[in-house]
């Protein structure tokens, strides 16, 4: 006998007239019955077409929506401006070119300090970096004079927007927020720091070409007996045969072109500052050879200099040598 098909719950259906219907015959509305809707009723949802869950619990703020009221990621652009917001100087720098070091002799004392010369060579701001269209805020500013035709195209169209000369240097010099941005084509003059206050100089080291081992990372070199015989200051092994897989790792010290890297010299503090030569003394040595590009700002372990963010204009310097006078 064939296997006998269950009886279906019965549905009460009613016509519809509204839209026609391909699905069921006589364009009829199918219908829970009054059993499922009790059940449904009985534990506590709706029977409507369009059913959601509320949730127990207000719903989170998403971690990776970025707007008002929420708070600022750590991995965004916004997290890092504001974890370098303390360690960001208030003001510009400068390029200066290190002329060479002398001392100056104290007759009260009877102390000598030795001191490094640099010399501002005209430098001019030529164009601003800002967080809306950069992502942060930055001073472009450009030192010396470069011949036209010594220049490319794209630089060419750069300094005519600027309305500047053509630089031989260019630098940029990050700032806290657009306070510290100077006007385009203002000349920054050696008054810009003062006497006493702290910088921070960067400038490439003196490059000495290729050098060994010994005297690139002070290895100690082989033993100058025991068998020994004309490999004294070699380097040696250079990685195991087994167990390393057979290579030299990444980052390995060998011999290879030494010095032309930029070191910093933190918390220098200014001596002298000559504004009619444009010449700014800072104690003790600064890496480079003479005549290399040296960068200064304001020192960032020490507290930030209480002068003007802008170089006084000659109005106000004609004034105050009115008041001294």
């Amino acid at each position: 006998m064939p296997p006998k098909i269950p009886a279906l719950r019965p549905r009460s259906i009613i016509p519809s007239s509204s839209a026609p219907c391909t699905l069921l015959p006589r364009c009829s509305v199918l219908l829970p019955s009054t059993s499922a809707l009790k059940r449904s009723t009985a534990l506590g949802f709706s029977t409507t077409t369009s059913r959601s869950i509320r949730p127990v619990q207000p719903p989170r703020p998403d971690r990776f929506n970025i707007g008002p009221g929420l708070p600022i990621l750590d991995g965004s652009q916004a997290g890092a401006l504001q974890r370098k917001a303390a360690t960001t100087p208030l003001r510009t720098g400068v390029l200066a070119i290190k002329k060479g070091m002398t001392a100056l002799y104290d007759a009260e004392t009877g102390r000598r300090t030795p001191c490094t010369v640099l010399q501002l060579d005209r430098p001019q701001v030529v164009s601003h970096k800002t967080r809306q269209q950069h992502g942060y805020w930055a001073v472009q500013v450009g030192s010396g004079w470069k011949h036209a035709s010594n220049v490319t195209r794209p630089m060419l169209g750069h300094y005519a927007a600027a309305e500047v000369s053509p630089k031989r240097h260019l630098a940029e010099f990050r700032v806290k927020d657009e306070d510290g941005l100077l006007a385009v084509g203002e000349v920054i003059k050696a008054n810009w720091f003062q006497e006493g206050q702290f910088v921070d100089t960067r400038s490439n080291s003196r490059g000495m070409g290729f050098a060994g081992g010994m005297k690139r990372h002070g290895f100690s070199g082989q033993p100058a007996s025991h068998g020994i015989s004309l490999t004294h200051r070699s380097l040696g092994s250079a990685g195991q045969s087994q167990g390393g897989g057979s290579r030299v790792y990444p980052g390995k010290r060998m011999a290879g072109r030494m010095g032309n890297e930029q070191v910093t010299v933190q918390n220098v503090k200014v001596l002298k500052v000559d504004e009619e030569k444009g010449l700014v003394i800072v104690n003790g040595a600064v890496a480079g050879p003479k005549g290399c590009i040296v960068k200064i700002q304001d020192a960032i372990k020490k507290p930030w200099p209480e002068i003007h963010t802008s170089p006084p204009s000659a109005q106000d310097a004609a004034d105050m040598l009115k008041a001294t006078a």
